[in-house]
């Protein structure tokens, strides 16, 4: 397969909105099924009770916050190294999904932590860091829409997202490197000793926002693609 094909703005145009619905599906699909094994069939926690079924919101958000700015981080690279314009395109269109995605891992940190540490909020190492990494997005949609030339925006915004990849390390071995009131990691690639529908909730849970977050992101993509791409004879023809 010729991946240089799809690197096309207009090829891809066309490829991710044929895509993105599938993916809509797939997380609308694996999300109903992981809320109701969540909610509904995962038996209650021994130790913390009801409250604990945050967890199949905020530790899958958590994931897709830090494994999206990742991906981010890579687009922006291969802006930088390549001078790709669709990388460009797709790591701005991801920007808001994982602020998002950041966003639900704090607030619903948030309301598991009243119960559980008696506070909403702590200076925690592993909340500080998320709250960077909140911060990191935020940083890069505002620097690339600070350029009147997009093509500037992009190289700006690209050089902060690859600065940022260092807070990531920071945020997963936070609970390891400092004394915290965070637990550590519920599933590790030790294993993990949660009970199996419980796992499997939070594993469907985290599948759908990842299929969420490819969809939106391709139908960004295709945004700014129109966007970039509105004086060219393919869009033209589109309208």
């Amino acid at each position: 397969m010729n991946f240089y094909f799809f690197a096309s703005p207009a090829t891809f145009f066309r490829l991710a909105g044929a895509m993105a619905p599938m993916f809509f599906v797939l997380a609308a699909i694996s999300g109903a099924v992981g809320l109701y094994l969540g909610l509904v069939v995962a038996p209650t926690d021994a130790q913390q009770g009801e409250v604990y079924r945050v967890i199949f919101i905020h530790v899958p958000a958590a994931w897709m916050s830090m494994f999206i700015y990742f991906v981010m981080a890579c687009y922006g690279g291969m802006t930088l190294a390549f001078n790709t314009r669709l990388a460009a395109m797709m790591a701005r269109a991801l920007a808001p999904t994982g602020a998002m995605f950041t966003f639900v891992a704090l607030w619903t940190g948030a309301f598991w932590g009243r119960p559980t540490w008696g506070a909403y909020w702590v200076w925690d190492a592993r909340l500080t860091s998320e709250l960077v990494l909140l911060f990191l997005y935020g940083g890069f949609i505002a620097l690339a829409n600070a350029f009147e030339d997009p093509r500037r925006g992009d190289r700006a915004a690209a050089l902060l997202a690859l600065i940022g990849v260092v807070n990531l390390p920071i945020i997963y071995f936070s609970v390891q490197w400092w004394n915290t009131l965070h637990q550590g990691s519920s599933v590790s690639f030790k294993g993990t000793s949660m009970h199996v529908t419980m796992l499997w909730g939070m594993l469907l849970m985290a599948f759908s926002f990842w299929m969420y977050a490819a969809g939106a992101a391709l139908v960004r993509c295709r945004t700014l693609i129109l966007d970039r791409e509105r004086r060219t004879r393919w869009v033209r023809a589109l309208s």
